[in-house]
């Protein structure tokens, strides 16, 4: 006589990430169970830490008033400063450093790395003080609204502008414009102070403050001894320029004006320079 065959227990349900721990809660996005270490709670019931993980993953971060990634911190100001007063330690120790890394027209061709690394030198600590100062007062405003690499693109660009303004100014033979240094950030720090007039007006902020601070930095630059004044103009036509294409970008669109408005500036500020050296 034939035996009735007996039911197979029901295979208990385990958690996938710890498959020796049987749990009976499970998550409400995929259905799979949660052991406690793995259970989120959320409104809606117990998920796992693997659908937390990959909602997390997938959704789109906060984006700042012109469509940068929102920060809260100006961490690229920090680095930039930090940058430059660690580079005037290095000078007080080692004079050589500026001979190599200055803004010297007659060496731009040979030397292109000197339209950037003089915006890290200084030529004392004054000079080095009231940079920093500014930097740190521009880029806590302006980091936070343009987004981490729009603000660096900003910084660096408007360095390279006032650079390229030196260079097209400079005249062979005249020996001190043509062989004299030329340092400070002063040039990326005319471009920052442009960007924020631009943006403040663009969005119906008051600019008198920062209108009145421009111009009495213009004035000083165009009448102070030793002074660049072509350098502070460079950065402030340049700085200008990418500000307003950030500013006026469209909405749905602001990543690939950013992207190819950026791209674009850094190819004219090339081929100027280009165009100089072949009317030299």
């Amino acid at each position: 006589m034939t035996q009735p065959a007996t039911d197979q227990p029901a295979e208990l349900p385990v958690c996938p990430r710890h498959p020796d721990r049987v749990t009976y809660v499970r998550c409400q996005r995929c259905g799979r169970p949660a052991c406690p270490q793995c259970q989120v709670p959320s409104a809606v019931g117990v998920h796992c830490v693997d659908c937390v993980r990959r909602a997390r993953s997938s959704r789109r971060g906060a984006r700042s008033l012109l469509g940068g990634r929102a920060v809260t911190d100006a961490l690229v100001t920090k680095i930039l400063v930090v940058a430059c007063v660690a580079v005037y330690l290095i000078q007080l120790t080692h004079q050589p450093l500026e001979n190599r890394f200055a803004f010297v027209p007659a060496a731009a061709i040979s030397e292109p790395w000197r339209f950037v690394t003089t915006a890290f030198l200084h030529a004392s600590l004054w000079h080095l003080a009231f940079n920093m100062w500014a930097l740190w007062v521009l880029g806590s405003a302006l980091e936070p609204v343009l987004g981490r690499w729009r603000f660096a693109a900003l910084y660096v660009l408007s360095a390279v502008g006032g650079s390229t303004m030196i260079y097209w100014l400079a005249s062979p033979v005249t020996m001190s414009s043509w062989w004299g240094l030329t340092v400070g950030a002063s040039g990326a720090v005319f471009g920052l102070f442009a960007a924020l007039f631009i943006i403040q007006h663009r969005f119906g902020r008051d600019t008198s403050g920062i209108l009145g601070l421009l111009a009495v930095n213009l004035a000083i630059s165009f009448m102070g001894e030793y002074i660049s004044w072509q350098g502070h103009l460079g950065g402030l036509a340049t700085g200008a320029l990418i500000a307003a294409l950030y500013a006026w970008a469209p909405r749905e669109r602001r990543t690939a004006y950013g992207v190819w408005g950026t791209a674009g500036l850094a190819v004219l500020l090339v081929g100027l320079i280009c165009l100089r050296a072949a009317l030299v």
